[in-house]
């Protein structure tokens, strides 16, 4: 895969940590950077799906549908009671 070199600013305390990782893994710190950005996409794909899952899980019945649920269930529960 090609890369692409740029350059960031970012404050001091983070690069040393950048770099004692860096070291602490055997690694580079572009390495290192590119691996935080990859999981930070990630984390925002995730985020993304679960924002999606929960707006389709956000439709609960109101109290009009759960009340004609719970009837129609009954309903049901005595149509075929005897049948199995």
């Amino acid at each position: 895969m090609p890369t692409i070199k740029t350059a960031i600013s970012i404050e001091k305390p983070i690069f040393e940590q950048m770099d004692d990782l860096a070291h602490e893994l055997n690694t580079s710190r572009s390495r290192i950077f590119a691996l935080a950005a990859t999981e930070f996409i990630q984390r925002h794909k995730n985020l993304k799906l679960l924002e999606a899952i929960n707006a389709a899980y956000d439709d609960f019945p109101d109290a009009k549908e759960a009340s004609l649920m719970s009837t129609m269930r009954s309903r049901h529960h005595k149509m075929v009671k005897d049948q199995w």
